[in-house]
């Protein structure tokens, strides 16, 4: 009985080790795929981990559109659908709430610089709606902080352009959508220019 079990297990022993030696061979382009792989990992990590250490965030200080986090979660969210009633309750009154800024119909979010935005705020009076005319006109006063182009000239909606980019590309700001606005009466004014008019 014991000879019978020592030559099971022999035999086991032996079968285990044919397999072993049977199995294929890891492909040498494999083995360095692999060893390129965890080098490029630790690579990763170790400038990640050293730019955060010596500048406080993950890219050198270096910051646009593709270095926004938020961007690219807004990626695979749907995009907001506001009304202009809508569109103000986001002027940052309420912290819980994002802060927003529209322009020629699209809607920015500017949460980044709640000091710059927010109550207080030297460019407050942008936020919770559709001033493109005051960014292109530089006059600040209400009947200018209104989305009505009416009236401008090639210049001024060039510059228009210019400051939609400017949001789009930031590197701290991102497009959340669109604002519907209700249409202007044709047979109205528009505003005139002001005086001591300012560029933001």
């Amino acid at each position: 009985m014991t000879d019978n079990l020592r030559y099971r297990g022999t035999k086991t022993k032996i079968s285990t080790s044919q397999e072993r030696s049977q199995s294929p061979p890891v492909s040498p382009k494999i083995r360095l795929f692999t060893v390129i792989i965890k080098g490029l990992a630790l690579f990763i990590i170790v400038n990640l981990s050293l730019s955060y250490f010596i500048t406080e965030n993950f890219t050198w200080g270096y910051s646009n559109k593709y270095t926004n986090i938020n961007r690219h979660i807004q990626f695979f969210k749907s995009p907001v659908e506001l009304s202009e009633a809508e569109l103000a309750r986001f002027d940052g009154s309420d912290p819980s709430r994002p802060i927003y800024l529209a322009m020629d119909g699209e809607v920015y979010d500017v949460s980044s610089s709640r000091a710059t935005y927010g109550p207080g705020g030297s460019y407050h009076f942008f936020s919770g709606k559709d001033a493109a005319r005051a960014f292109v006109t530089g006059c600040f006063k209400p009947d200018h902080l209104i989305h009505d182009l009416r009236g401008l000239n090639e210049i001024e909606l060039k510059d228009l352009e210019g400051w939609k980019r400017f949001y789009a590309d930031h590197g701290k700001y991102f497009r959340v959508g669109k604002v519907y606005h209700e249409p202007l009466d044709p047979n109205s004014e528009f505003p005139p220019p002001c005086n001591g008019a300012k560029k933001p």
